[in-house]
């Protein structure tokens, strides 16, 4: 893609070194445990803040959230089950899976038959641990491997789950990347799910990743970037932003971008929004099969945003979507799942995509509209005529037939069929000799 025109940034950063990079943070932030409040999530964020400067909010239990409230705060320091021998057969220091999130505290001495209606496995993977949640009915549980559950006596169990659900606090951040302009670009990732990391390690890292190199500009628009629980988090963003949300422009729900699938597009309930054409207009350059699917009422935090109430213009971004790979919601989920070259490119995707935000509603106005200005004088045409254009030309040409003020620099790439680098191309060297402004 074309750089180092107005509204457009500086040369990216090498792929691999930038793979690497995330892989690493996905690395570091995968084995904590997180849920929709906690210590887990704190120690997160504080991770986060380390490139992006942060500004972290702390709402009380209790707290309205439109038909919601703040719930308790939930912290875990332990948990196991422990055969008669004393020996741990699942324990929450090898996997925060193992317990069902939100599970009140337990100190027990139970037979099997009175543990298996609080013991969770998948039979169908029977190596793999479920992931669980009890958010809003106070209960507990243990998940772990099919396998293992076969391999258990008909014998008594010690039990312990050392947690805390008390009064506290829901934890979400904000960062803000002043524009030219108030208006707003929203990019939003979850932080309530544990050791797992295409769900969603991989969005928290790839859109730290992209505030950070966001940073670095002077964008039209202005970018506010939200880490939040899901669901609930989400909801309470709005609640205390709702006399604002009417700036957001653009938005999108980032997840599960690290996955070996290609990408998938949900458009927002309004469904002709301008996030809807430029995602898919970014995909198709990249992955002629990338998918779109149309707004659907369940999903992840897109679903709070597009909400009747608010009905913003917020579509998400993941590659395979929740609940289509087996992996999804398990152990499998692991650092074996995604690989850097995967995280590299969903976070070129991404600023492909705020490249096109920036200038993709932009109308140009042709300073030369009487015929075809002559191009080779400019550098800008091959030298030997008699053979076809090349598909540079033909953007240039576009540009200049259809920069009258009426067409937005998206709806030419539409009509023309063109994909945005060799667009984008075009309007640098038009800008340039001042062919365009």
């Amino acid at each position: 893609m074309a750089r180092n025109r107005p509204g457009l940034p500086a040369p990216q950063c090498d792929p691999e070194s930038s793979g690497q990079a995330l892989f690493a943070l996905v690395k570091r932030l995968f084995p904590i445990c997180r849920s929709i409040t906690g210590e887990g999530v704190r120690e997160t964020l504080r991770i986060l803040r380390e490139s992006v400067p942060l500004v972290i909010h702390e709402v009380a239990t209790g707290t309205p959230v439109f038909d919601w409230e703040v719930p308790k705060e939930w912290n875990i320091r332990d948990a196991y089950i422990k055969d008669m021998s004393g020996r741990r057969i699942v324990d929450f220091n090898n996997s925060s899976l193992h317990v069902v999130s939100y599970s009140i505290p337990v100190r027990a001495t139970l037979s099997l038959e009175a543990l298996r209606s609080h013991l969770h496995t998948l039979p169908e993977h029977p190596d793999w641990i479920p992931y669980r949640t009890s958010y809003w009915n106070e209960n507990w549980g243990f998940c772990l491997p099919h396998a293992l559950l076969q391999q258990m006596q008909d014998a008594a169990y010690d039990v312990c789950i050392d947690s805390t659900l008390q009064d506290g606090h829901l934890t979400y951040a904000e960062y803000l990347i002043p524009g030219e302009s108030e208006d707003e670009v929203l990019l939003f990732s979850h932080t309530c799910h544990p050791s797992m990391c295409n769900d969603n390690c991989t969005g928290l890292a790839v859109t730290a990743a992209l505030a950070h190199r966001l940073s670095e500009r002077r964008p039209r628009y202005s970018y506010r970037f939200v880490w939040a629980p899901g669901t609930i988090g989400s909801l309470t963003w709005l609640s205390r932003n709702r006399e604002t949300v009417g700036r957001i422009r653009h938005g999108l729900v980032l997840t599960g971008l690290g996955d070996p699938g290609g990408f998938t597009y949900k458009r927002s309930r309004r469904g002709d929004a301008a996030i809807d054409r430029i995602v898919p207009w970014v995909l198709r350059g990249r992955d002629p099969q990338a998918r779109i699917d149309d707004f659907s009422v369940y999903g992840y935090d897109e679903r709070q945003f597009c909400s009747p109430g608010f009905n913003l213009p917020v579509g998400r971004l993941t590659r395979t979507p929740y609940g289509e790979y087996p992996q999804y919601h398990t152990s499998a989920d692991d650092l074996c799942f995604i690989a850097p070259d995967q995280l590299a490119e969903a976070l070129a995707v991404l600023l492909d995509i705020v490249d096109v935000i920036e200038v993709g509603e932009r109308r140009y106005v042709n300073t030369s509209p009487h015929g075809e200005p002559r191009l080779g004088k400019r550098g800008l045409f091959r030298p030997t005529g008699g053979v076809g254009l090349s598909g540079r030309e033909a953007a240039l040409l576009w540009m200049l037939n259809l920069s009258d003020g009426s067409h937005s620099v998206i709806d030419i790439a539409e009509r023309a069929n063109l994909d945005f680098t060799t667009l984008a191309s075009a309007i640098s060297d038009l800008v340039a000799c001042g062919l365009l402004i």
